[in-house]
């Protein structure tokens, strides 16, 4: 594997990011703190407590995880599609780099990017309510693990888009609902039983439970089936990816 093409993308994927902090992290972290005043002290007064844990800090896991899910397919997806766009990716495609090296850079980056965002927003919660991790281990491990598989999709979503309002489709018609209802902001055990039931073909109700089971020790679905979805997405993910280049979808000239 050629480390040196690796570190060159991604150095250069991390350097926009820093050229554009205002969007990148300053703007998601505002909103993330938006909703703790809002759902914390306007709805969190009325719900004082959700399974043990007070109503501000049960919704941590689930707006972190909002923010890692969006940001990581909007990082990957804006980062391959943009050489794509400016005709660049040619350039990448024709060096002596493999495809794994260019999915290894540009995925890779785009996880750091959101990691280090989710980092803040952890950091930025504290502030606000009082935050426990019963299971560190897990939490890292559910983090990483996340950010990785949005990440690669975001970069499917990137070779698949032929504009730019087609980058913002998946993410803000189907991602960001479907956060919403997995349980970031209750549990699902509150709902009646046909609903219950319902919510549990929502793919993201299994990362917000596992995440928040890392923190608080409390989950809708078990973390073992959490994990293992998380890796079913993942190598999805990997799947879709490979054939992607195999074939040369929507990357030939």
């Amino acid at each position: 594997m050629n480390l040196y093409a690796i570190k060159a993308i991604y150095r250069f994927e991390m350097a926009r990011a820093w050229r554009t902090l205002t969007q990148s992290i300053i703007s998601p972290v505002l909103s993330t703190s938006l909703y703790f005043v809002v759902f914390g002290a306007a709805i969190g007064s009325r719900i004082p407590e959700v399974e043990g844990v007070s109503y501000g800090s049960f919704i941590v896991p689930g707006l972190i995880m909002l923010s890692l899910l969006t940001q990581s397919i909007a990082n990957a997806s804006f980062g391959i599609y943009f050489p794509r766009f400016t005709g660049t990716i040619y350039e990448v495609l024709s060096a002596p780099v493999s495809y794994l090296e260019i999915v290894v850079a540009y995925v890779g980056a785009a996880a750091s990017k959101s990691l280090i965002l989710g980092v803040i927003i952890l950091a930025t919660a504290g502030l606000f309510v009082d935050i426990r991790i019963e299971h560190p281990f897990w939490m890292v491990l559910f983090f990483v693990l996340t950010a990785i598989t949005f990440s690669l999709l975001g970069f499917i979503i990137g070779i698949w888009a032929d504009g730019f309002e087609k980058l913002q489709l998946v993410p803000m018609l189907i991602v960001t609902p479907l956060t919403f209802l997995g349980g970031s902001f209750y549990s699902i055990n509150m709902l009646p039983p046909f609903w219950q039931t319902v919510t549990l073909f929502n793919p993201v109700v299994y990362l917000v439970s596992g995440f928040r089971w890392s923190f608080y020790g409390i989950a809708d679905v078990s973390p073992s089936l959490s994990l293992g979805m998380t890796v079913f997405f993942l190598a999805a993910c990997i799947a879709l990816v490979a054939w992607i280049f195999k074939t040369g979808y929507r990357l030939k000239p």
